[in-house]
């Protein structure tokens, strides 16, 4: 009797898990992802798996067939997505006004427009539907949308006032941020790709002071700009004096060195000329010495008595009476007149 009990059990026991699964897959639903979106199926029950969130990755643009009562389907879309955050109403990610609002670090309030974009790690969706958000509006607000706003606030404060006029370093603190989210947002399936900085605003007193001031430092700039060029003019125009002095003084120093080279010359052909008459003068010294040595030998005086010979050979010589007792006194005679009476008087004896 037991035994046949115990059949009948089985039976309708087998019965009714035929008829349930039956029916489950007569009732299974389709469970689809869009092109960019991965698909994440919790187990509500199961006799055959474990129930909780599946660790498999349903991929993007597929249809799949569960039953409806014991699986839940979710998605997560992995496109990249901006979050825009900014005073303008209506545009940003919140209705209203929604930009960042800090302090610089020399105290001055400032508030920022900032754009995240991000998306989710595909192979982080059941991690994220488990333990972070159902679904992608929840992940941004419960965890991307607070934490963005706080490094922001942290890394842009660090600037000083004047200095969020400077592109260059607006860009240095968004890469910085951009570094520092990921460090926190990867643990949730967050990766950040860009962080943009957009229109930035002071206290209306003070942004009217760096407006003031920054009209200033322009009209300093061009008047030192035009001090520069004055400058620059000068130099120019000294340069160019410069260039003629030095054309003027290497002209001078071409003509004093021509006029060197040709007075070395003449120098030199003139001590060679004075070189010359010494030598030739010391010569004619000599010969003087040595006629002078041999007119004071013993037959010098011959030699000059054969010098006068030769001299006044072929001469007309006249014999004038002189006497100390009455004759011809040379003293009162005139030798020019008497030797002309005596050409005279020869030439009429010729004829």
């Amino acid at each position: 009797m037991k035994n046949i009990t115990l059949i009948f059990f089985k039976n309708i026991l087998l019965s009714g898990f035929l008829i349930i699964l039956l029916s489950s897959v007569s009732g299974c639903m389709p469970h689809s992802t869009l092109s960019t979106e991965v698909g994440v199926r919790t187990i509500k029950w199961s006799p055959f798996a474990k129930k909780g969130v599946m660790q498999k990755i349903y991929a993007p643009g597929t249809t799949y067939f569960f039953l409806p009562m014991i699986n839940e389907w979710h998605t997560f879309d992995t496109k990249l997505r901006n979050m825009e955050m900014t005073i303008t109403r209506g545009q940003g990610a919140h209705y209203g006004p929604d930009d960042v609002l800090f302090k610089t670090i020399d105290g001055n309030d400032i508030s920022l427009d900032i754009i995240i974009a991000y998306h989710i790690i595909p192979k982080k969706a059941p991690y994220i539907l488990e333990y972070v958000a159902l679904n992608n509006e929840r992940l941004e607000e419960k965890i991307v949308r607070p934490i963005s706003r706080n490094i922001t606030r942290d890394i842009f404060g660090t600037l000083k006032t004047e200095d969020f006029y400077i592109a260059n370093k607006r860009t240095e603190k968004a890469n910085e941020v951009i570094t520092a989210l990921n460090k926190v947002l990867n643990n949730y399936g967050v990766i950040v790709e860009n962080v943009l900085s957009k229109d930035y605003r002071f206290n209306p007193a003070y942004q009217k002071a760096i407006e003031e001031k920054k009209i200033a430092d322009q009209m300093a700039e061009r008047f030192k700009s035009e001090v520069n060029a004055t400058v620059e003019e000068y130099k120019e125009k000294l340069e160019k004096a410069q260039g003629n002095v030095n054309k003027i003084v290497a002209q001078i120093d071409g003509e004093y060195e021509k006029s060197k080279i040709a007075a070395d010359a003449y120098y030199e052909q003139q001590t060679r000329i004075a070189k010359a008459i010494n030598v030739e003068a010391e010569a004619e010294a000599k010969g003087i010495e040595k006629t002078i040595e041999a007119l004071n030998s013993s037959g010098g005086t011959i030699m000059v008595k054969m010098k006068m010979a030769e001299a006044l050979t072929g001469k007309q010589i006249y014999l004038l009476p002189f006497s100390d007792s009455g004759g011809m006194d040379l003293k009162t005679t005139d030798i020019n007149g008497l030797l002309k009476m005596y050409g005279v008087q020869k030439a009429a004896g010729k004829q």
